[in-house]
This record gives structure tokens, C-alpha cells and sequence, in this order.
């Protein structure tokens, strides 16, 4: 009569869940070092990404005396103040340099429901390169053009008017003359999609009108704008143009590869202490496991006794026992993916509702098949020392030893 061949996997399944607790606990404690490691790979790479995005090739960006990251957070990420305003001459000056090959001067202080009005000239479309799905671009002061985002959220459309607020926060003062939407830019995942867009006029009328100043009618000499966003002509305006900008009396130049160098070396403290968290899980589950294991081993003795008898080999017993790690590293990887995405949604969703960095659930990173990769090859690791027990069981021994 012919025996039916052993069905490892299912054997294994069935002794991975003969401790349903334990392999609960193991399950979770393997998942959530697996997760928070990939959750710092999605947020840190998408974050990234989106700094790079939002710089848009700017070099140099100009704004009054104050602290260099403070300008780089308003002027470029739009996350912060200004420090102050500046002449509108200095860009005049900064366009005469012959180390300058582009200078676009930006005015901010007022914001649509939380979305920042920018005041700028044309030249900010070209410098993002920027197109439009409706409408055209502005053509006199108080038209607007609308980011993705804004449109999507306000359901602002060509033609219709909208009234700016004085301030980024909620329930500043309203300005009395309305801008007009002549079109909405197309999407493109930066902070473009959260932004206004205006000629600088429209800024100096709004202000004026509101009672911040004179009117826009005035000499250039009295008007003053945010912050001023260069590109370098070639490389040596690198050394030579901050230190001439921070020489003029109430200048300051803020260079955005420094700053951003700063800025994620703050963030990656905190980066580094949930790296640390998730190593320090996955490093417990892998000591759980190995534990859970040598007593399975141990308790099981007679079992695999009965096995080796059956006719299963040493191999097959030991590969029996590393099975179980296998299957539970396979359904931890699973849990950690759907974990990882669904917490980088989350905070997607709390930073979209404060108009910051955008982050999203579906990015798809090439780092994450080294999850499932990590998740057997600890599995694997801590299988190893009770596999081996399992292949040395000495079958005679067992049998006579009595119970």
C-alpha cells in the first residue's frame, strides 16, 4: 500500500497557529518593524522628491535681512513668512549681473482660504514651466491664475472672483477689490498646485486699496516686493553672488542647496530615531520567533520522532520547522506593506489639511522590495538555530526515552 507524500506546507501552517497567541504576538511584532521602516522610506522619499520638485532649478533666492531658511520656507516651499520686503529696484540690480540669467520677484502677505497669493511676474511660469488645463494666463492687475489643488478644493473655475485675505491665517481682514480667475494650471504634484498666482501689481493694488501703503501708481522708487528667485547664469555666480548680495544694506541671500541640505538633516534626526524603532521591533519579533521556535522544537519532539519514522528525512524535518518562519515572515510583509501605505496616507491627508508637504499612500517605491526580502531573511535567521535542532533529533533515543 503506497503512502500519501508528506504536505509540508500544510503541516507547517497548522503548527504555526497550534499557538494562535504567540503567533499573533510574533505576527504584530514583525509587522510593525517591518511597517515603520517602510514608512520612512515613502515619507523620506517622498519628501525628497517634493523639495527637489519645488525648487524648480532656483539657485539664489533674495529677501530682507533675517534668517536664510525662513526665506527658502517662504519663498520657495511657501511654508513660512517672509522676513520683510525689499526694494523693487534690487531687482533691477540683481537682472544687471551678468553672473544673473533669470530673476523673478515675488510678493507675498495674502492668502484665499489657507492658499497663498502669490504676486509675481510671467516669468514664474516659465521658471516651473508651467501650462494650463482652462483659461489664460493674467493679463491686467486683479487676474489670477489658481493651482490644481486650490481649484479642485475651492471649485474656483475661469470667470469666476474671489476675494484675498490679508495674512495666512483664517479670519484675517478681507481686501475690498475682488480677483478675477482667467485660468486654473495644470497638476504637478508640487507646491505650484497650492498657490495663486497674480501680477505684482495686483498685490501693491490690493494693499493700497486695503490701506498698507500708497497706491500702485506710484514711482517704481517707493514699491517693494517679497523676495526676488534667481537662476545662475554659470557656475562661479555660485561663490561670487551670495556675497555680494549679503553685502547690500538690507539683503539677505538664502541659497537653497544649503538650506535644504540643513533642512533634511533636521528631519533626519527624526527619520533616524523611527528607523531606529523599527529595527529595535523587528529586532524583538526575530528574538521571539527563535524563542517560540526552540520550544516548538522542544515540545514537538515526539511528533518529528513519528515524522522520521514515517520515512521523513532530517532535511525535510528541519525545513518543516523553517517553514513556519517563512509563512509568518510572508503574512508580516503582506500586513507591513498595507500598514506602511495606509500610515503615509494618513499623514498625507493631516498634511493636506494644513496646506503643507504633499504626501500620498499610492507612491510606490523601489526600496519596498527589500521588505519582503528582509522579512524572510530574518525569518530565516531565526529559524536557523532550531532547524538545525529539528535535523539532529535522534529518532532511537527519543523513542526510548520514556515519557
Amino acid at each position: 500500500m503506497s503512502r500519501a507524500p508528506l504536505n509540508l506546507p500544510r503541516l507547517a501552517w497548522r503548527y504555526l497557529w497550534a499557538r494562535p497567541m504567540l503567533t499573533a504576538l510574533n505576527l504584530m511584532l514583525l509587522s510593525l518593524g517591518l511597517a515603520a521602516i517602510g514608512f520612512v522610506v515613502l515619507v523620506s522619499e517622498q519628501m525628497e522628491q517634493g523639495l527637489k520638485r519645488d525648487l524648480g532649478g532656483i539657485d539664489l533666492v533674495v529677501g530682507a535681512k533675517g534668517s536664510p531658511m525662513q526665506i527658502l520656507l517662504a519663498g520657495v516651499f511657501h511654508l513660512d513668512q517672509s522676513t520683510g520686503n525689499i526694494p523693487l529696484a534690487t531687482v533691477s540690480q540683481l537682472r544687471a549681473q551678468p553672473l544673473v540669467a533669470q530673476a523673478v520677484p515675488i510678493s507675498l502677505g495674502d492668502s484665499f482660504q489657507g492658499f497663498r497669493i502669490v504676486g509675481t511676474t510671467g516669468d514664474y511660469l516659465s521658471l516651473y514651466q508651467l501650462s494650463l488645463t482652462q483659461g489664460q494666463a493674467w493679463k491686467a492687475p486683479m487676474q489670477a491664475l489658481v493651482g490644481a489643488e486650490v481649484a479642485r478644493r475651492s471649485g474656483l473655475k475661469p470667470g469666476d472672483r474671489f476675494h484675498g485675505t490679508h495674512g495666512l491665517a483664517s479670519g484675517g481682514d478681507e481686501h475690498e477689490e475682488a480677483y478675477e480667475v482667467t485660468g486654473v494650471l495644470a497638476p504637478t504634484g508640487g507646491v505650484v498646485d497650492r498657490l495663486v498666482l497674480t501680477d505684482l501689481a495686483s498685490v501693491w493694488e490690493a494693499h493700497a486699496a486695503h490701506g498698507h501703503g500708497e497706491a500702485a501708481h506710484q514711482d517704481e522708487a517707493s514699491l517693494e516686493v517679497s523676495m526676488v528667485l534667481v537662476r545662475y547664469r554659470s557656475p562661479l555666480a555660485a561663490v561670487m553672488l551670495p556675497r555680494w548680495v549679503n553685502a547690500q544694506p538690507g539683503l539677505q541671500a538664502s541659497v537653497p542647496a544649503l538650506e535644504t541640505a540643513r533642512l533634511l538633516s533636521m528631519v533626519g534626526v527624526g527619520v533616524d530615531v523611527l528607523r531606529g524603532f523599527g529595527g529595535v521591533l523587528l529586532l524583538a519579533a526575530a528574538l521571539s520567533v527563535l524563542v517560540a521556535l526552540l520550544h516548538a522544537v522542544r515540545e514537538r519532539q515526539g511528533d518529528l520522532a513519528m515524522l522520521r519514522m514515517l520515512g521523513a528525512t532530517p532535511t525535510r524535518v528541519a525545513a518543516l520547522i523553517a517553514m513556519e518562519a517563512l509563512m509568518l515572515a510572508a503574512l508580516a510583509t503582506v500586513l507591513a506593506l498595507v500598514l506602511s501605505h495606509a500610515l503615509t496616507a494618513g499623514l498625507g491627508a493631516v498634511l493636506a489639511q494644513q496646506q503643507s508637504v504633499r504626501i500620498s499612500g499610492a507612491w510606490m517605491s523601489a526600496w519596498e522590495t527589500l521588505v519582503p526580502a528582509l522579512a524572510l531573511g530574518l525569518a530565516l535567521l531565526a529559524a536557523a538555530w532550531p532547524a538545525w535542532r529539528g535535523y539532529r533529533l535522534d529518532v532511537t533515543e527519543l523513542l526510548q526515552t520514556p515519557r
